[in-house]
């Protein structure tokens, strides 16, 4: 997610914020200890998230924000970031695109990840994770097979960033 999200925001000339620097203590130390989160514990985390968004959407600004958000309800808490958004309604400048793999795809990189130091996160929560997921078709997430190059990733993001600004706008003046 984070070479993804670097990549895409040097494309569009903004910035990438991981949404795991974000976590407090508490949530990391829970996560290290292979204990998965509660709501209790996501939704501050994804309220704080919401105000960085909110004071960058209110600025005029576009962030790439790599984040597990998980449920529907956790996407909509994100989405009211943008100030015209109507709850339930999925249209927002807050848009979400889905890197797709298979189970063990995503275990394999969380594993090397964990390794090299840089995720706190066992790979033995991946399964909790993945059984928390739930998209609704109706939400219009955009899904990308994460297994192709980053490259490839990237462009088709922004071939699809573009289309939903084009169809809003008009235009594709960013």
């Amino acid at each position: 997610m984070s070479t993804i999200g670097d990549m895409l925001a040097k494309v569009l000339n903004c910035s990438f914020l991981d949404a795991d620097d974000f976590h407090p203590l508490s949530n990391k130390e829970k996560m290290s200890q292979g204990i998965p989160l509660s709501d209790e514990d996501r939704i501050p985390w994804l309220e704080t998230l919401r105000g960085v968004l909110k004071d960058k959407l209110d600025n005029g600004k576009t962030v790439i924000l790599g984040c597990s958000s998980l449920q529907k309800h956790y996407r909509e808490i994100l989405r009211s970031a943008d100030a015209d958004y109507m709850h339930g309604s999925y249209a927002s400048t807050v848009q979400f695109v889905l890197l797709d793999a298979k189970a063990d795809v995503l275990a394999a990189r969380l594993e090397k990840r964990a390794a090299e130091g840089k995720h706190f996160m066992p790979a033995t929560l991946l399964q909790s994770q993945l059984e928390s997921l739930h998209i609704d078709e109706g939400e219009g997430i955009f899904k990308v097979d994460a297994t192709l190059s980053p490259l490839i990733i990237v462009s088709k993001i922004q071939t699809f960033l573009f289309s939903d600004f084009e169809q809003a706008t008009g235009n594709r003046d960013c």
